[in-house]
């Protein structure tokens, strides 16, 4: 009977069949071959009917998953260029150093990882000696992610390459005294050698993409030719499980960046044990990239296994490799030669047959040591696949045994990540092995020696040639010397001190407009690079995409449906704006490969990138810190900033923290500019530290960060007295005294100093004026534009001191002689403007939007949050009748008159 459920045909296959014979036959034929010859054939059958399909351009659904073998057969491999023995030889040094490093650095309890360059020791030194290009030729050279764990081993070939000394070895992971090594890729702690910071697991990966995307976005603007660049990322199969490890894959594919290659380890373990202990994580990768689009390279058996396959007659070896999980394959490489004929040879009759074949030792040098990812031909072979396919990104998943050549304690055992040292005598088989010339003698009272073949030996002169012939030394980081950036017309900039009259604008809209002068400056406007998450029309910044256009590789392939406004959506090949759409871990990889361009291609760009202030700093902040670690500089803005400016978002759109968040990174200036001039006066010094004459001893390795807000407000005119701009940029300014702002407080009237960030300052100011006209109190009112700088200035004056060197605080300077206490107020956490207290003479005292926020009008969120102008006077009475200058019943009186 039929399954009335059953899917029939005719439901599979919207295409009407021309031919229902000829479809009958092909099944018929299919049917014949399972029956005759077994479902594995027809499977076969079918596999190499698809790739042929796929090979011919036919339109047919990609096959995600191949078999568990190389993608290239050592018959196509390509012969390496160079002289093996000698690359095997510099190798076998490199192993050595790098374990001999990590192993003397244990007595000093710092740590270090041996385990995961083992693995990899043949993927790097393929790629140095015959792929990376360097620094010195032609263009940029390419870009190396190295892997964060495998450290040791490019400082050992740096140590061979007499780029790094024994000293610098020693001090690996101890930098305190000025001669370490940073345990990691940081190009802050080492500028000269590491570009980019890598080992914050799954930054490195969609670094990658964006770093191999912006290449293509300066070249196709003109900037810079970057055709002879190629990314080179370097990744660990447990890192993978990171979401932003694969978070950009289809971007990567959909704009064809086959200037873009990721090499994973696959040496099949994480930190405390197998990746896919019951899977295969090749095979999961390989569907996962094709399925994105990119070009799959799987290099996972030595020549050993050559062998092993002639003899696969029926492919039985080729299903059983396809049926192991991972942890057994890891479980293999610890086990002897019976047990593996047993366990993975014995449950199939035509694998019992070819086992009969093998010796044990064939089969543990299968088992134990032949992988893709350790021999130089295999892995030159992938790269050089990977570099030569065009139309799409490649990843090379090369197989490898974790902990591979330092011995049976160390490999594919699941606690070899957190293994830091050697004994001698493991050192001393591991020298066996390696076959290099380290005499007994040379461990002198147990302390392992570094090893070196001398300057003028075969092995430094080989490496040396190979680099040079490949452009200069890598990885390595230049600075090339240009010229500092011209600055902007002053036009741009002064158009904001007269303020706007009646005109409600916001400091979003004013930080807009700022950026529409002086894009179109002819000097510099090119070098803006506006980045924006999917909200460019929030932020009012549609005007700009007519103008600009936004970035596309393919420019605009279709008409759009807007094109008859004025704002029409506008792609272009050479469009500036890079809109990413909604995913601000894109945005901030965009941001750091704009923002290091100086360095990476010699190219001063300045990127902006805007968002909500809650999805940047909370989502994003360990990108900050990578942006730090690598020297960025440019301008991050949090739009719609305030824990209350936001109405009716809600309790996940309320930013009242960014700039506690903003504070702890240290190559951040964090800015809460309250009026359109301020933010005018901020962007022209951080273009002018950051991209032109920087004053001495001023940091150019920072980046900014400004709050500014949704709430269109009268922009005052800027302040016609002295020290106004010195006072926006180191943080604190005094905007009016109650005299200035026309109250005439009674004689000998108690007064108050408001200090007042961002939107809060308007309520200051209305606190102004209820406190003289209501309450008899004089207020002068401050704009503290940025706590976190007065802070730091701070924490540096009070360093001075520890030095004998004497030095006032800016924040004491500024309030010297302001009669009567303080009172701070800001739109975010009590924290924020608490951070400068202790600095303060006065007495302190603080308002905050302290909690989670919450949905409802402005007005009722600060008065929720005690924060409003009338919030701040029933404060500022409490405050003085502490004191005794205002009667106590006051306080009570304006609580009930103002319904608190």
């Amino acid at each position: 009977m039929t399954d009335p459920n059953a899917i029939q045909p005719s439901e599979l296959d919207q295409l009407p069949d021309r031919d229902p014979e000829e479809t009958a036959e092909w099944q018929a034929s299919l049917d014949a071959v399972t029956k005759a010859a077994g479902p594995h054939r027809a499977a076969y059958l079918m596999r190499r009917t698809l790739e042929r399909a796929e090979g011919a351009g036919i339109a047919l659904p990609k096959l995600l998953e191949t078999d568990y073998v190389n993608s290239i057969p050592t018959s196509a491999e390509p012969a390496v260029p160079g002289d093996e023995a000698m690359e095997q030889r510099i190798t076998a040094w490199n192993r050595w150093n790098a374990a001999a490093m990590v192993t003397r650095g244990s007595k000093y309890g710092v740590g270090g990882h041996i385990a995961t360059f083992a693995s990899a020791a043949w993927l790097y030194e393929t790629g140095f000696n015959h792929f990376f290009k360097g620094k010195e030729a032609d263009g940029s050279g390419d870009q190396l992610y190295i892997q964060g764990h495998a450290s040791p081993g490019i400082y050992a070939r740096a140590f061979l390459d007499g780029r790094l000394n024994e000293e610098q070895l020693d001090n690996f992971r101890r930098e305190a005294g000025g001669n370490g090594l940073p345990s990691y890729p940081h190009p802050r702690r080492l500028p000269w050698l590491w570009e980019f910071p890598t080992v914050s697991m799954g930054l490195g990966p969609l670094s990658a993409i964006y770093q191999a995307r912006f290449n293509r976005y300066l070249a196709n603007r003109g900037i810079k030719d970057t055709a002879g660049s190629h990314v080179w990322a370097f990744l660990g199969d447990g890192e993978m499980d990171e979401p932003e490890s694969t978070a950009a894959l289809a971007l990567a594919a959909r704009e064809e960046l086959d200037n873009l290659t990721f090499v994973i380890n696959c040496n099949l373990q994480r930190l405390d044990g197998p990746v896919r202990a019951n899977f295969k994580i090749v095979q999961e990768l390989e569907a996962q990239f094709r399925g994105a689009g990119w070009n799959v390279v799987k290099t996972l058996w030595g020549t050993a296994w050559d062998e092993l396959f002639r003899l696969d007659t029926t492919g039985a070896l080729v299903r059983r490799l396809r049926q192991v999980p991972d942890a057994q394959i890891q479980t293999y490489q610890t086990r002897d030669a019976a047990y593996i004929r047993q366990d993975f040879f014995g449950g199939d009759p035509a694998l019992v047959e070819m086992a009969k074949l093998l010796s044990d030792d064939k089969i543990l040098e299968c088992f134990h040591l032949s992988r893709g990812g350790h021999e130089a031909r295999k892995v030159f072979a992938a790269y050089k696949a990977a570099v030569e396919h065009k139309g799409a990104p490649t990843v090379i998943l090369a197989q490898t045994v974790k902990g591979h050549t330092l011995g049976k304690g160390f490999a594919s055992k699941n606690a070899n990540h957190q293994m830091k040292k050697l004994s001698v005598d493991e050192f001393k088989n591991m020298r066996d092995l390696l076959e290099l010339p380290i005499k007994d003698s040379d461990f002198v009272d147990g302390v392992v020696p570094y090893g070196h073949p001398g300057v003028d030996s075969p092995e430094v002169r080989y490496l040396q040639e190979r680099r040079a012939a490949l452009g200069g030394p890598a990885p390595a980081r230049r600075v090339h010397p240009v010229a500092p950036l011209p600055a902007p017309a002053e036009k741009a900039f002064a158009s904001f001190d007269k303020g706007s009259g009646s005109q409600n604008v916001a400091t979003t809209m004013a930080f807009v407009r700022l950026v529409k002068d002086l894009v179109r400056d002819k000097e510099t406007g090119k070098r803006w690079v506006p980045i924006v998450p999917d909200e460019a029309r929030t932020f009012g910044m549609e005007s700009l995409f007519p103008s600009l256009g936004i970035y596309s590789p393919k420019g605009q392939t279709y008409e759009p449906v807007d094109r008859d406004q004025l704002m029409y959506y506008k792609e272009a090949q050479n469009g500036q704006i890079l809109n990413e759409g909604i995913t601000e871990a894109g945005s901030m990889a965009d941001f750091i490969a704009a923002s290091t361009s100086y360095a990476t291609h010699g190219e001063a760009m300045i990127p902006f990138y805007i968002f909500y202030s809650m999805f940047g700093w909370q989502r994003t902040a360990d990108q900050m810190w990578q942006l730090g670690d690598q020297l960025g500089r440019g301008f991050l803005v949090g739009a719609t900033a305030g824990r209350t400016t936001l109405t009716g978002e809600g309790l996940q759109h309320a930013d009242g923290h960014s700039p506690v968040i903003a504070a702890t990174n240290p190559a951040a200036l964090s800015y809460d500019p309250a009026f359109a001039y301020e933010v005018a006066v901020i962007v022209k010094d951080g273009l002018r530290r950051m991209y032109g004459e920087a004053a001495p001893g001023e940091d150019q390795n920072v980046f900014y960060y400004l709050t500014v807000y949704n709430e269109p407000m009268p922009q005052p005119a800027k302040p016609s007295v002295q020290g106004v701009d010195e006072g926006i940029v180191k943080g604190l300014y005094r905007f009016n005294t109650a005299e200035s702002a026309g109250i005439t407080p009674p004689a000998n009237a108690p007064r108050i100093q408001l200090l007042g960030s961002g939107t809060a300052i308007h309520w200051a100011l209305k606190a102004q004026a209820l406190l003289a006209e209501e309450w008899g109190v004089a207020a002068d009112v401050w704009s503290a534009t940025s706590w976190s700088e007065l802070r730091r200035d701070a924490l540096e004056a009070d360093e001075a001191l520890l030095r004998g060197e004497e030095r006032v605080p800016f924040v004491r300077q500024a309030l010297q002689g302001a009669d009567g206490p303080v009172l701070a107020v800001s739109d975010y956490m009590r924290q924020v403007p608490d951070q400068i207290a202790q600095w303060v003479e006065q007495d302190w005292s603080s308002l905050g939007a302290d909690g989670f926020g919450l949905s409802d009008t402005r007005e009722a969120a600060r008065r929720h949050f005690g924060v409003d102008a009338e919030s701040i006077v029933v404060a500022a009475l409490a405050q003085l009748a502490g004191r005794g200058e205002v009667k106590a019943a006051a306080v009570k009186e304006a609580r009930e008159k103002y319904g608190l």
